[in-house]
Parts: structure tokens; C-alpha cells; sequence
């Protein structure tokens, strides 16, 4: 698959990835965060014949594709000076997702693989669902993802120009207002039949276009539609809207409009505005394609090279807007930053990494192949692979198990050196800290049986573990509660010559020395990998065991002075990540990835 503008620019992904369309293998992906890799090497560096625009083809005849005469493009050439300009077009209706982040590798990444440009345009022509607080957020996101935006703007930006342009629409006659309901025009397309109003006198349109913008027609009352000529018999795209009346404050123009432009009306157009070479979008908006350059032709504009690749669809979430909006609104989730969703904030809260979210979707490469879903555990590897190398060690115990060590006086504490990270050297003295190891200690509840087994390495009765960083131990009696079955504490002895040897290794938290945290333990949020197939059923496939809270976990003090954001292994548990619901005295982290891949065979890459 090529990405070609017929003016020179072709950007063109990896043989690998053009045999079959198939994506990479994340294992030959992965990003190095120790390297100095381009990020963008999904668009191989430009030939020598392929400088932008020096080689120019213009048409005067169809509209099915990219088809400039010379002069518009003259004219788009001396703004742009031959440099390739995408945009990065968010509608403001809620936060970015996991999906949004391909799109902005891609959008941001052309631009800055070939030297280029690429504008963040809120793409806000639906005041009744768009809020200063997405504005806030897309700008705060798009920052994080290490994305730097040539210019910021907005559709209702370029109200007036829009408005201007339709006006030529009416009069050129491309356009109509009217007087259909949406149930009305579904009738009509699928019967095939035109509007009524659709040979309306133009003067007539003219004027009650502009009693539309003045507010004196009643909502839902008028439309403006394209006078579009029928293309591949495809009625779900005839006579599309391009305005409707919404008596709605806007979150950026505020009250001076009443009208508002549609998708369909406003993105193509804007895009030429802003001199726009690349106008890259994923695969569903393909059967637009026609429509864009028929206005763009019909108004005689400029016109960008479209082209559109395949979305990214995640297993085991839900990606569409409207669902994740209701999910967070019916407080399903503990909002849009809850680290269940695969929203960017939700991610970032986590404590996952932009970097590892850039080299998770670089490794899927850019297809139009569509329809797969792609496993949570390929991402899952990628943000493993980062914090493995980034995230400092320490022990945590979530379940804490009373260990007495008998043979250990009650008043001597034993320094002991435990590593920060796995390939610490000696000479190098952060890398280390110290742990006391007292004669009480705590382990996993877990980590301790009654009934021993060959594949089991943990404590039983007349059984050795070797305490991480510390001594052999061994379990010499176990004391139990009133009802003699829960258990209260374990004696044991440890062997302070170190000459046992025993498998198991177990974490561990001494009692000189806690600090008590919440654990939140993360699970997928849904449990089908595809919940969208489950149509109006989707809601009854949530995970109820999605969120786990452990309240009373033991930390080392190490970590008495973490901060929001900040990432740990927790040995033998995963990466973990303190969380915004921290405060003094109390630090609450989350489960950001487990050690290892906990998926079934099926659910591997």
C-alpha cells in the first residue's frame, strides 16, 4: 500500500508490511528504550525521486480523486513552499483513546518523517457534545504522546468562511435548503427518491439560509443538503447535510451561531483552508472520499490527498465514544481516566508510557487490511519491555502472613543490600538499599500451604524458602486462630550460615519496617475479547472482578516518599504506579502490567 499525493510525495510502509498486509511482529518491533530509534521508520526515508510536489500532476476532470488544476495548485504551493502538512483532527466529545494514539503517530509522524507540518484541529461543529473540558484534555494528551502541534485551531474557526462558502454552494447550485426530518430523508434514499424541496429556486434557499442563521427557523424545522449527482449507487451519501440549526452555546465560538456545519460539510473544506497535502483518516470514512472532492470541486478549492488506513480495535474494551461516554456517565468506571480504559488517560494513570503506546502501534505498521482485532497483550508487552528496564525494584506484600523467626532475637535487626535493579553493580551505591530483617517478618498469604506438593515452592510446614535478599527459612509450627482453621502466624527458623538451598523465593515485608498502602489489582474490563459484538447486550459482558482493592498492604519505607506518576516493580507481582488518590501518610498504587503475559494460548501474539 502506497500513500500517494500524484504530486511526488509517496509514503510507502516496509516490504514487511506490504506482503499480505500483515503487521509486524511485535517481537522484531519492540522499541529499544535505551536506543536512539526512529519512531517513525514506518515511512521509509523519501527516494531521491521523491521531493514534495516537484513533479506535479493536475486534472481538470474527475472528482473521484485528487484532481488540482495547476493554478489552485500554484497557489497551494506558494503557502506551503512544497512541505507536506497533515492535521491531527479530533472532535472534542469526550477523551482520547488507544486508538487516537495510531492516529496521531500517523498523522504527526508523516509530518515529521518528511520535515513537515501538522496542525491539532478540534474538529467542533456539534456544540451538544463537546465541552471545554475535551479541549483541555486533547491539547494536555497530545502534549504527553510526545506530539508537538505546527498551529492549534478549530473548525468553528473558520465559521465564517464556511458559512461564506455555502452562500456559493446555494447560488452555484450544489445546495438546497430543506425541510425533511431525519426519518423522512432515511425514506426517501432508500426508496431512492429525491427531496421535495430539492428543486427549490435558488434565491428561495438563498433567503431562508440566511433565516436559518439568524434564528428565525425553529430547530429541526430546515436543513441545508448538497445537491450531490449519485455516485456508486451509494444513497447512504446522497444530498448529505450540510448544515443544521442547534440553538446551542458553543464551548469556543460561544452564542454567535446558530447554524452549524456537518462533518461531511465542514472537514474537506477546512482542510483546504489550511492547505492540507496529506488528509490521512481511518477506513470507515473511505465512502466519503467522493464527497469530499465533489464539494472541493464543486466550490473549485484545493484538494488534499486522501488516503485511509485501518482503525485499531483493542480486545477486551470498547472504543466508540458514545459507549465509553455512557460508561463513565453511569459511573461503570470511576471516569475517563479510570485505568481499566484503554482511554490515554486511563493509560497514563496506569502508568503506562508514551513511548511504549508509540511502540506498540509502530509495531502494528500502518494497513488497510481492517477487521482484526488486535490483542491487549501485544501492548501489554510493549509497556513490560520499557518498565522492566525503567521501573526500580522493591517488595510489597498484599496479603500479609505473620512470619516469627524464633531463632532470631527480639531486639537485632540485620541490615541487609537489596537491589534495585537486576544488574546492579556493587560500586554503583544508588542502585542498592538497605532492608531490616527482623525477627518478624510478613509474607504473602499465598506464599504459605499446609499441604506441600512437588510443583509447589512455596512455605509448608518442615518445608525451606529462601527470603529475597535474605536468609533460608524454615516453617517449624503454625499457630491458629480461635476457630482452628485460619491461620494467624507461622514460626520458623532461619539459617543464618546460608547452607540450605531451597527453590523457592519469596518476597517479603519486615515488621521494623512497614509502610501500609492500597494495591489496586487491574483486570480487562470486558470479558469477551470483541463486547461490540454483543450489540445492545454489551453491558452484561463487564467484568465484575475488574477492579480489586487491597486496602491494608505492606510496603518497604523505601517508597515512603513516592510520587504521583511514579512506577516500581513489586517483585514477583508486576509493575506497579502511584496513583492521584494518594495523600499524605496513605499512597495508593496501581497495578500497571503484570510480571508476565497471563493470557490463555488464544489470546497470545
Amino acid at each position: 500500500m502506497v500513500i500517494s499525493d500524484q504530486t511526488g510525495v509517496t509514503c510507502k510502509p516496509s516490504k514487511k508490511m506490504e506482503k499480505k498486509d500483515k503487521p509486524v511482529k511485535v517481537e522484531k518491533a519492540a522499541m529499544e528504550v535505551e536506543e536512539e530509534l526512529n519512531p517513525y521508520s514506518i515511512f521509509p526515508q523519501p527516494s531521491q525521486n521523491s521531493m514534495v510536489h516537484t513533479e506535479v500532476c493536475f486534472s481538470d476532470s474527475s472528482v473521484l480523486r485528487c484532481s488540482n488544476t495547476k493554478e489552485v495548485l500554484d497557489k497551494h504551493l506558494k503557502v506551503t513552499g512544497g512541505k507536506v502538512y497533515t492535521r491531527f483532527p479530533p472532535e472534542p466529545n469526550g477523551y482520547l483513546h488507544i486508538g487516537h494514539a495510531k492516529a496521531m503517530f500517523v498523522d504527526f509522524g508523516l509530518a515529521k518523517e518528511r520535515g513537515g507540518c501538522c496542525y491539532l484541529r478540534y474538529d467542533d461543529t456539534n456544540p451538544d457534545a463537546e465541552k471545554t473540558e475535551y479541549i483541555n484534555h486533547i491539547e494536555d494528551i497530545v502534549n504527553w504522546m510526545g506530539w508537538e502541534p505546527f498551529k492549534i485551531t478549530y473548525t468553528s474557526d473558520y465559521f465564517q468562511e464556511l458559512y461564506d462558502l455555502a452562500v456559493e454552494l446555494i447560488r452555484s447550485g450544489h445546495a438546497y435548503v430543506d425541510h425533511q426530518n431525519a426519518e423522512e430523508i432515511k425514506e426517501y434514499r432508500e426508496k431512492k427518491m429525491n427531496s421535495p424541496w430539492r428543486e427549490r429556486p435558488i434565491e428561495e434557499s438563498v433567503k431562508l439560509f440566511d433565516e436559518m442563521r439568524r434564528g428565525l427557523i425553529e430547530e429541526g424545522q430546515a436543513t441545508l443538503r448538497m445537491k450531490q449527482d449519485m455516485q456508486n449507487d451509494n444513497y447512504n451519501m446522497y444530498d448529505l447535510i450540510a448544515y443544521r440549526i442547534k440553538f446551542t452555546s458553543h464551548p469556543h465560538a460561544g452564542d454567535k451561531w446558530c447554524i452549524y456545519p456537518t462533518y461531511d460539510y465542514a472537514h474537506c473544506i477546512v482542510d483546504s483552508l489550511e492547505n492540507i497535502t496529506h488528509s490521512l483518516c481511518t477506513l470507515e470514512f473511505e465512502t466519503r472520499r467522493a464527497s469530499y472532492y465533489w464539494l472541493l470541486h464543486s466550490l473549485g478549492r484545493y484538494m488534499p490527498y486522501v488516503w485511509e488506513y485501518s482503525r485499531l480495535n483493542v480486545t477486551n474494551t470498547v472504543m466508540s465514544k458514545r459507549k465509553l461516554n455512557y460508561i463513565v456517565t453511569n459511573k461503570y468506571v470511576d471516569g475517563w481516566d479510570d485505568p481499566r480504559l484503554l482511554t490515554l488517560a486511563g493509560l497514563r494513570r496506569r502508568g503506562v508510557t508514551p513511548s511504549s503506546i508509540n511502540a506498540f502501534v509502530r509495531g502494528l505498521g500502518i494497513t488497510r487490511s481492517d477487521g482484526s482485532m488486535i490483542h491487549v497483550s501485544r501492548l501489554e508487552h510493549h509497556i513490560r519491555e520499557e518498565l522492566n528496564k525503567t521501573a526500580p525494584r522493591t517488595m510489597v506484600v498484599l496479603n500479609p502472613l505473620k512470619v516469627v523467626i524464633t531463632n532470631l532475637e527480639s531486639d537485632k535487626v540485620i541490615e541487609l543490600d537489596a537491589k534495585r535493579w537486576p544488574n546492579a553493580q556493587n560500586d554503583d551505591p544508588l542502585a542498592f538499599y538497605k532492608v531490616p530483617f527482623s525477627r518478624v517478618v510478613y509474607i504473602e498469604q499465598s506464599d504459605f500451604r499446609i499441604k506441600d506438593s512437588k510443583d509447589y515452592f512455596g512455605l509448608a510446614p518442615d518445608k525451606s524458602v529462601l527470603l529475597r535478599y535474605a536468609f533460608p527459612i524454615k516453617c517449624t509450627n503454625v499457630v491458629y486462630a480461635d476457630d482452628n482453621e485460619t491461620i494467624c502466624e507461622i514460626h520458623a527458623e532461619y539459617d543464618p550460615e546460608k547452607k540450605t538451598k531451597p527453590k523457592g523465593v519469596l518476597h517479603w515485608v519486615p515488621e521494623s519496617d512497614p509502610v501500609k498502602v492500597e494495591v489496586r489489582l487491574f483486570e480487562k474490563l470486558f470479558n469477551s475479547e470483541n463486547p461490540a459484538e454483543l450489540n445492545d447486550d454489551w453491558l452484561t459482558d463487564i467484568n465484575p472482578n475488574s477492579k480489586v482493592v487491597v486496602s491494608d498492604a505492606y510496603a518497604l519505607s523505601t517508597i515512603k516518599d513516592a510520587m504521583v506518576g511514579d512506577t516500581f516493580q513489586f517483585e514477583r507481582l508486576g509493575y506497579y504506579a502511584v496513583d492521584k488518590d494518594s495523600s499524605p501518610g496513605k499512597l495508593v498504587f496501581n497495578r500497571t502490567v503484570t510480571l508476565r503475559d497471563s493470557y490463555k494460548k488464544g489470546g497470545k501474539f
